[in-house]
């Protein structure tokens, strides 16, 4: 599963607003620059942050953006629900006429149990958290060629 640059940026959008938080409303000029992400970008992003009420804006000189809600009630699974919708791992989770096999398929309460863990620690994790936290070094993330599954390297 690959996030979309979308998420992505938008989830860097909202952590920088939220870094920010309280020095007033911040123009997407100021963010772009500081993100190294394109204004156009930024502003298609933040459209769809406003339309879910994440995001307001303040026209005019001295105007910009600024969070709608605190950093602390806003969870990662907020920022992707805004920016792309629910995603899902298979469309058969949502929707399962799409699929023929949705009755006797066995691997979709797998492909769902991991989809709703997914979302689970998505909405455990606030802009606040993020806000926070420090950026791990590589050897806290670990290496994906050492995850594994039962002792099946993956």
């Amino acid at each position: 599963m690959k996030l979309s640059t979308t998420i992505r940026y938008g989830t860097r959008l909202m952590l920088d607003m939220a870094e920010q938080q309280g020095k007033g409303p911040i123009r997407i000029k100021t963010i772009a620059k500081r993100q190294g992400i394109s204004e156009k970008y930024l502003e298609k992003i933040v459209r769809l942050l406003r339309k879910a009420g994440l995001v307001d804006g303040l026209r005019g000189p001295g105007g910009g953006y600024m969070l709608a809600v605190p950093p602390d009630k806003i969870t990662l699974a907020d920022i992707l629900e805004a920016v792309q919708g629910k995603v899902e791992l298979c469309p058969c989770l949502n929707e399962p006429e799409q699929c023929d096999k949705h009755e006797d398929c066995k691997t979709r309460k797998v492909w769902n149990d991991i989809n709703q863990t997914i979302w689970m620690k998505l909405k455990g994790i606030t802009l606040t958290d993020l806000r926070d936290s420090a950026c791990p070094s590589e050897e806290e993330l670990g290496s994906p060629s050492h995850w594994s599954m039962k002792g099946i390297k993956v």
